[in-house]
């Protein structure tokens, strides 16, 4: 895996990165396209999206936004299809905490797709909702993680 992280600055890169998720959400998962996109999907010094490129191709996307004053979440992760399981999902986990600690925050809080959980929690995250929760018709659990 030759990965590179891009830590998204363009316009161009943010539309990879919206086009991935498009496929993966919109497309596999059938989460309407309203609810799967919203106001964080901009170039702002309030949010802070990543890609991950590997030989030339857009594979990964996810975002931070500000959850408190010393929390991250990380959002709208996403891999696609044939790239899952070969590390692209951790490597991108891994550069989102990264970042996160380089704007200052201690903490990260996500909320997983249930059957993703697994994954996350061999990240470290750990469930701190009482229990599942929909969203966009998906059950999901909050996990959060010191950085």
């Amino acid at each position: 895996m030759a990965a590179e992280i891009i830590h998204v600055n363009t316009e161009e890169q943010l539309q990879y990165g919206m086009d991935i998720r498009k496929k993966v959400f919109v497309e596999e998962q059938q989460v309407p396209l309203d609810l799967e996109m919203d106001e964080y999907d901009a170039i702002s010094p309030h949010v802070h999206h990543l890609l991950i490129q590997d030989n030339e191709e857009y594979v990964a996307t996810g975002r931070i936004i500000y959850y408190d004053d010393d929390t991250a979440k990380m959002q709208r992760i996403a891999v696609i299809k044939e790239y899952r399981s070969k590390g692209f999902g951790r490597v991108l986990l891994i550069a989102m905490e990264k970042l996160a600690v380089e704007l200052g925050l201690q903490y990260a809080v996500l909320d997983a797709q249930c059957q993703a959980e697994p994954f996350y929690a061999k990240q470290g995250y750990e469930v701190i909702s009482k229990e599942p929760f929909d969203d966009a018709g998906i059950l999901h659990v909050r996990m959060k993680k010191k950085l």
